[in-house]
């Protein structure tokens, strides 16, 4: 019998000296606390890129706003800590607050939010429990009025409603809304989105939207904008039940141009079928595919009972089988072929929150961990709108959707190094690093002011 050297044969062991050898020995993860930033090395094995937004968050001004804000804190965790706590969740995709095993120990997600580790999962749920809607709102103010300065604004919001089905055992307190998702109406929170079409931002989202008041959410949009003293909002695109004839009327009365659809009834829908095509005109316009389409269009002025006034009407019709959309707008001064452009881009609205419900997993949020629902939207907001402005930073990925960005640039292993007046994030070879690292390169040796004022540097590391 050949006896490898080095080795020993031991007795064969009982199954019960197996079955105790087996057992399992769980890591607890530390008490979360505010890093010491001494100086240390770790490694991080999931999601060093968001690593990548910390300068973003000071240049913007957004560690100072949250200073400011109303938001809760505890006495081992203050208030921008709390909240980058649940920005380094919703940056890294994590579908299950619960799942703290998987996340509550990586020492780069606690570095994201200052602290050692990331708080256990209870800590969320208190947490977001002491927040209040006026809270949210304030909040989303400020952040408006940063974006404005920034120039990430347009003069156009793209508005839309979205449904949040609630899974919890309790929906008494709630309304039935229409999930296309779902193709059926469920318990659910009816939310708003605000949206701008060039630079993608959302700046304005609500869940409180009842059936009662549904009519009135754009008036309250308006309210907010106006609250900040900015007078650059010009335009509300939205769709045909998103609100009444009559708060067209008030829109006007406001000076706020407005595009949104007529609903189609029978006989105005024949009328139209009735005209010929020789009497409209042909208009191309981008498509969904990147192609230009030909579509037919009328242009017209026509009178609105309920909203008391003539509006100018736009029929689109690409082929008789269709029924024919009409826009409606109180601006009589865009050409034909900017309203249409203008509208066709409310549709990214609908993007947007696809967006939202699929990576920052809204329709998902109320689980065995309840997390506020309106406080989780404004979380979830602040992190699309990082992500956009990080992209943007991203030559050739500026487009690219939340999902996209977190699996080409996010998710990714490295080691951090902390030494007396620096923090180094190696991060390992991967396809898209050049990209990243170039974009870091003007963040380069810039001190992070709630990190010791500590110099952050990128690096790449030698091995993949």
């Amino acid at each position: 019998m050949l006896v490898r050297e080095g080795f020993t044969r031991l007795p064969r062991r009982s199954n019960q000296t197996k079955t105790e050898t087996r057992a399992t020995v769980k890591l607890e993860a530390a008490k979360s606390e505010l890093l010491a930033l001494e100086p240390e090395e770790f490694t991080t094995e999931s999601s060093i890129g968001s690593l990548c937004l910390l300068p973003y968050i000071q240049e913007l001004g957004i560690d100072r706003l949250r200073e400011e804000s109303e938001y809760p804190e505890t006495k081992s965790i203050p208030k921008l800590n709390a909240i980058l706590s649940f920005v380094a969740l919703k940056l890294s995709n994590i579908r299950r607050y619960t799942a703290d095993d998987l996340w509550c120990m990586d020492r780069g997600l606690g570095l994201f939010a200052g602290l050692n580790v990331l708080p256990k999962a209870a800590w969320y749920t208190s947490y977001s429990h002491r927040v209040t809607r006026n809270t949210n709102l304030n909040f989303l103010k400020s952040l408006a009025q940063i974006w404005l300065e920034k120039g990430f604004l347009s003069d156009t919001a793209n508005l839309d409603f979205t449904t949040i089905p609630y899974w919890g055992e309790d929906d008494s307190h709630l309304e039935n809304n229409w999930s296309g998702t779902r193709g059926k109406a469920l318990s659910s929170m009816l939310a708003i989105f605000a949206h701008d079409p060039q630079s993608g931002i959302i700046t304005y989202g609500d869940t409180s939207v009842r059936h009662q008041n549904k009519d009135q959410v754009v008036l309250e949009f308006l309210d907010f904008y106006k609250d900040r003293g900015a007078e650059e909002l010009n335009y509300l695109v939205f769709d045909s039940k998103f609100t009444t004839y009559q708060n067209l009327a008030n829109l006007d009365d406001a000076g706020i141009k407005f595009l949104t659809i007529r609903r189609r009834g029978k006989k105005i829908v024949e009328r139209i079928n009735a005209i010929p095509d020789s009497e409209k005109r042909k208009v191309r316009v981008p498509a969904g595919d990147g192609q230009k389409r030909l579509l037919n269009v009328l242009d017209e002025i026509v009178f609105l009972k309920d909203y008391g006034d003539t509006i100018r009407q736009i029929s689109i019709s690409g082929s008789r089988k269709v029924k024919p959309a009409l826009i409606i707008t109180n601006d009589f001064d865009l050409s034909v072929e900017e309203v249409v452009r203008k509208y066709a881009r409310r549709w990214i609205v609908e993007k947007t929150i696809s967006e939202q419900i699929e990576f920052f997993h809204l329709n998902k949020i109320s689980s065995s961990m309840v997390i506020k629902v309106d406080f989780d939207l404004t979380m979830s907001i602040l992190t699309h709108n990082l992500y956009r402005i990080f992209a943007s930073d991203l030559e050739g990925y500026s487009s690219c959707t939340p999902q996209t960005l977190y699996q080409k640039f996010i998710h990714n292993s490295g080691k951090v190094t902390i030494t007396n007046d620096k923090i180094i994030v190696t991060m390992k070879k991967k396809r898209h690093l050049p990209v990243i690292l170039t974009s870091m390169q003007r963040f380069q040796d810039r001190p992070i002011r709630w990190l010791a004022e500590k110099k952050l540097v990128f690096q790449g590391a030698s091995i993949s």
